[in-house]
């Protein structure tokens, strides 16, 4: 059972991965370091995502909360 979770799990990493890329605008193509900043904080922000999907303590739950909203503000910081 766990090895399926895990490789739907890695295929939807790979989707997610397919999908990045095809979302790359023409001026983070000229800009590596941008890039690279604006993929990680996708990474970063998929990861809240998905600790927040599984998170049961409230405070918790907030704290993640707050974690996706700063994310979400450096990506529009960003011009994603």
């Amino acid at each position: 059972m766990a090895r399926g979770w895990e490789s739907k799990s890695v295929e939807q990493q790979m989707e997610t991965a397919e999908a990045d890329k095809e979302s790359v605008s023409p001026k983070l193509e000229r800009d590596p370091e941008m890039l690279r900043r604006v993929q990680g904080l996708r990474l970063a922000r998929r990861q809240v995502v998905q600790q927040l999907e599984n998170a049961t303590h409230e405070r918790h739950r907030q704290m993640l909360q707050a974690a996706l909203a700063e994310l979400d503000r450096k990506l529009a910081a960003e011009g994603q």
